[in-house]
């Protein structure tokens, strides 16, 4: 035993983060991000509000294989004029293989009189008829203690008499929620301190939002009070000014010694190392850039421009670095000479079974690769596979199964039999294996999805490699190369000139019939060339994976 107590981590990026203007997650994307989470380490997963809408109820109808982190669903106490037998919400909730149930509840009476327009011990009463329901059948029950702050502000007396109803009727944890955002750290020390003195063995939560900049110092406040569950969303992302940035907290929390002296928590050394990977794929999902200058991961957050700083730095990192960036994934940047690299790179192949020695001559092609590559567009933190193979490639380890020749996409607009206005799609590949010949057309709902068809229609001896596989998601992002933001490192100011103008990204995920799934990537001016690129990037590695034979090399 390590002597330290315990901090749980709880992420609601696929609930609350859902929220936010703009962020829209599909089954798919939640699938992806909760997987992500769970190998990180975090204790809690909450995977959206079942019954709320079509997504989340789909989602929860196949939750992901979760192998660490409890799987969580969101929803609110019993209706009133309900039981609990009866009341939808709840059955919603129970009618999930979720380990955990979060359920939010009135604790201001403000709320109560107004929003709910119950006598406010019937509001109580809610509260511990919805919990003692969850635990009655078998599930680890926790409240969200909705606007607890301001409700305590206002009223103390009620709002712990709301806690102690949760308590009373098993809740695993109590989470006080800073629902509006408004309250600053000072106030949320001393009111979680109170409530701790107040209730004994109240186990408690944090939930903040980020409305005064505030969440990750309220977070904290509140763990240096006595909460011992710390909740909140991948980047900050939430409705309005979003939610406290669980990466900033899991970096604080595991590195900064006033936590990680007396804390632990479910990350381990390893798992904090892929911090920056994790924050960065969250962002590929979103198709949006990530924040530069976000803490511990932001591309910047370890860079250094010139001067005396440089000069510091080279010599004793710890002057201008409070934590060494490869501990959370990240990388020094030295502006005016990239010395960073090396570390991730070694990181990224041990993911995928690769160990080298840090003087391998390769692993300076492989970083110039990388470097090249990025500059061009491409990102690897969501797509392993393209990156994988573009190291193995370079290592020399993949070998060529078959050539393309060319390929053709026609897109037509026409009107069918039935004089109905349709756009039909046929994609033309023509490929070579062993030196054979292979023409295959496609027809699709679009140019990918008929190039899709085409390519995996014959492909000779590999067929029966690839029969089973599946493109389950799409994703496309415009990149402006050029536009105002020049490089970081060694690119010259000339060359980035040179190659100014709009190219597409495009992210890929496959799926096979044994669960696997892998992610590729695509990037030219032209979203087709682009297409083809993540696709034929998505056969191979399946191909390379399964163990399919070489091919003999093209024609003469």
């Amino acid at each position: 035993m390590s002597g330290k107590e315990r901090l749980y981590l709880f992420d609601t990026t696929l609930r609350d983060g859902a929220q936010t203007r703009g962020v829209d997650f599909s089954v798919e994307d939640k699938r992806t991000i909760a997987l992500a989470l769970d190998r990180l380490g975090v204790d809690y997963v909450e995977g959206g509000w079942p019954g709320a809408n079509p997504t989340d109820t789909a989602f929860f109808g196949s939750a992901p294989n979760l192998k660490r982190a409890t799987f969580t669903a969101f929803g609110m106490t019993r209706r009133p004029g309900r039981s609990a037998d009866n009341d939808p919400g709840l059955a919603a909730l129970l009618d999930t293989s979720a380990g955990a149930i979060c359920i939010v509840g009135k604790t201001w009476d403000f709320q109560v009189d107004v929003a709910l327009e119950i006598p406010r011990s019937e509001n109580i009463d809610i509260i511990a008829d919805s919990i003692g329901h969850l635990r009655a059948r078998g599930r680890e029950a926790m409240l969200d203690a909705e606007h607890f702050f301001d409700g305590y502000k206002a009223n103390p007396d009620y709002a712990l008499e709301c806690l102690r109803a949760a308590h009373g009727a098993g809740a695993h944890w109590v989470v006080l929620c800073d629902t509006n955002g408004g309250t600053l750290p000072h106030e949320v020390e001393r009111i979680t301190a109170t409530v701790a003195e107040r209730i004994p063995g109240i186990r408690l939560g944090i939930h903040a939002h980020n409305d005064t900049d505030n969440a990750v110092a309220n977070s904290l406040a509140a763990i240096r009070a006595g909460a011992r569950q710390v909740q909140g969303t991948l980047n900050g992302l939430g409705e309005r000014c979003g939610n406290a940035n669980l990466v900033s907290l899991i970096g604080t929390l595991c590195l900064k010694r006033d936590f990680a002296d007396r804390f632990e928590t479910g990350i381990t050394a390893d798992a904090l190392s892929h911090l920056t990977q994790v924050s960065r794929l969250l962002d590929e999902v979103l198709n949006r850039n990530p924040n530069r200058h976000a803490p511990y991961v932001g591309q910047a957050a370890f860079a250094h421009k010139g001067g005396l700083h440089v000069s510091a730095v080279l010599k004793n990192p710890a002057t201008y670095e409070h934590v060494p960036p490869e501990a959370v994934g990240n990388e020094r940047q030295v502006l005016v000479s990239d010395q960073a690299g090396k570390s991730n790179i070694l990181a990224r192949l041990r993911d995928v079974g690769v160990e080298l020695e840090p003087k391998d001559p390769r692993i300076d092609r492989l970083l110039d690769e990388v470097k090249e590559r990025e500059y061009l567009g491409y990102s690897y933190d969501g797509a392993d596979a393209s990156f994988e193979l573009m190291a193995r490639r370079v290592l020399g380890q993949v070998p060529d199964y078959f050539f393309v020749d060319s390929f053709k996409v026609l897109v037509e607009r026409r009107y069918n039999a039935r004089r109905e206005l349709v756009t039909v799609s046929e994609a033309i590949v023509r490929v070579q294996v062993d030196g054979q010949r292979l023409l295959s057309v496609g027809e699709g709902n679009g140019p990918v999805n008929a190039l899709d068809a085409a390519l995996r229609q014959d492909l000779g001896k590999y067929q029966r490699y690839i029969d089973d596989l599946e493109l389950v998601d799409f994703k496309v992002r415009i990149l402006q190369l050029g536009g105002g933001q020049v490089p970081d490192g060694n690119v010259s100011v000339d060359r980035w000139q040179a190659g100014t103008g709009a190219v597409t990204r495009v992210l890929i995920e496959s799926a096979d019939g044994a669960g696997n799934r892998w992610s590729t990537v695509g990037v030219s001016p032209n979203i087709v060339d682009a297409s083809f690129q993540a696709l034929t990037d998505a056969i191979v590695f399946k191909l390379y994976r399964d163990g399919a034979p070489a091919g003999t090399g093209p024609a003469e």
